[in-house]
């Protein structure tokens, strides 16, 4: 069975007592394995005597572009052969959520939903909950503790939320095993839009075509569970002593997989676990980052409504940085200096070019960028909206739980008051000594091979 925590009626309304399938409307969770709300949906499918019918709104979503949208259709590529192959129907289709949804609910016994926690996707799930005639069930699967039971409200800091996962965690970290459909779909619902040319989706839907799609990173759970078992073989030994040196990829690569819902936290921390035993500190390390750190990040978008803004920050730091606005900066760029790449700092601008041609950023030198930024801007609030800028831009993992609570981050959200610092106050700084605790060097010799990659593929 499914955790009971995971489900949540979104109407009042009943199953209907005749329909030709249960409907699972993807969105989040974009994998046809370890899915909760996908298992949940052949649950009921198998009690009603129906087959299970998927389907995915092609339509725009805030900021996002050709990278992101060829990233995401790679992985539902991926989905559409796997759903076949356990005899469920998929279909891919442009339009807004609601129409979308709503038109195929005709025909439905009961619709599935997964869970997404920023602003737009709750919006999607309410419009939708309100204009079904059919019962709507959300099944959350994207997180390792359900966000009702981890915390009831905002979190303060990491250390406000720590304990009370680690109270839980072992309850919600289990296998899931794939649920065999008892009728098989056999009329399929058609798509409009081909799988199998994801060039003329992309020129279909109405997106920025630049920055480009990127060749380092390959959409779908194939390639997520690939990239987690590489990890697992080469990089979770060191991950305790190594995570923060960029040079030495360590690091497990798979934030954009989890972005997209590509594969589950709950069966990477499984994997962990598992492959863990000789590291014990690093296994506790990357779970501190996957279910800790995520998770309290999940909290903030979903209990902070301003999370894309200054104004989301903690007072404290609000106070500090405006007090602190019209000390002089040690450097002036503006938001397209920054977007070239193009300041005195070659470690500072290898990083700048790791982001645009890769849409990836080593978490280490992701801190010290956004710290930079705000250090060489005019203000902390033209800081914010550049570094918000470029990360939805270009990271495949941006616009995100994650990516928008970094940003904070660097603005004293989840931390602590510091010693006063010219243009930081008593928020926290980072200097040239981040570059001892790593060969910088050789991260600017690896993102030059990266870049040339992007553009030389062999």
């Amino acid at each position: 069975m499914i955790q009971s925590a995971r489900i949540q009626p979104l109407n009042a309304l009943p199953p209907r007592n005749s329909g030709r399938y249960v409907l699972y409307w993807m969105q989040a969770s974009q994998r046809a394995a370890f899915n909760p709300a996908l298992e949940y949906a052949i649950e009921r499918a198998n009690a009603l005597g129906l087959p299970v019918q998927v389907v995915f709104a092609l339509t725009g979503f805030p900021e996002a572009n050709a990278r992101h949208y060829a990233f995401m259709l790679q992985g539902l590529a991926d989905v559409a052969v796997r759903l076949v192959a356990r005899g469920i129907g998929f279909s891919l289709r442009y339009g807004a959520v609601d129409p979308v949804v709503t038109e195929l609910a005709h025909d439905a016994a009961l619709v599935v939903c997964d869970r997404g926690y920023l602003r737009v996707q709750r919006d999607w799930r309410r419009t939708l909950a309100a204009a079904l005639n059919c019962k709507l069930v959300q099944v959350e699967g994207d997180v390792v503790v359900p966000v009702r039971v981890a915390s009831p409200h905002h979190e303060y800091a990491a250390r406000t939320i720590r304990p009370k996962l680690h109270r839980v965690w072992e309850d919600y970290i289990e296998d899931m095993a794939p649920r065999a459909l008892s009728v098989p779909v056999q009329a399929l619902v058609e798509s409009d839009a081909p799988l199998d040319d994801l060039e003329d989706v992309i020129a279909h839907l109405d997106l920025a075509r630049a920055p480009a799609p990127v060749r380092r990173f390959h959409g779908g759970e194939t390639r997520a569970r690939a990239r987690l078992e590489a990890f697992l073989d080469e990089g979770l030994s060191r991950y305790a002593g190594e995570r923060q040196k960029p040079e030495a990829h360590a690091a497990s690569l798979l934030s954009p997989y989890l972005h997209f819902g590509q594969i589950s936290p709950v069966e990477i921390a499984l994997a962990v676990r598992a492959a863990g035993a000789s590291a014990p500190e690093s296994r506790a390390k990357f779970l501190e980052e996957l279910i800790v750190r995520r998770e309290l990040a999940i909290n903030h978008v979903l209990h902070e409504p301003r999370y894309d803004t200054f104004e989301s920050l903690p007072d404290w730091a609000q106070r500090a940085l405006d007090k602190a606005s019209a000390d002089p900066r040690p450097h002036l760029y503006t938001a397209a200096q920054f977007e070239a790449g193009a300041t005195h700092d070659p470690y500072w601008n290898a990083a700048m070019r790791e982001m645009t041609a890769t849409g990836y950023m080593h978490n280490q030198m992701r801190m010290y960028w956004g710290k930079k930024v705000l250090e060489w801007s005019a203000s902390p609030r033209e800081a914010f909206a550049t570094l918000l800028y470029l990360n939805n831009k270009y990271f495949l993992d941006g616009r995100d739980a994650n990516s928008f609570t970094n940003i904070g981050w660097i603005f004293g959200l989840h931390d602590r008051p510091w010693g006063p610092q010219p243009v930081f106050g008593t928020v926290r700084s980072m200097g040239q000594n981040t570059f001892k605790k790593f060969d910088a060097p050789a991260y600017v010799r690896d993102v030059e091979r990266m870049t040339a990659a992007e553009r030389n593929p062999v």
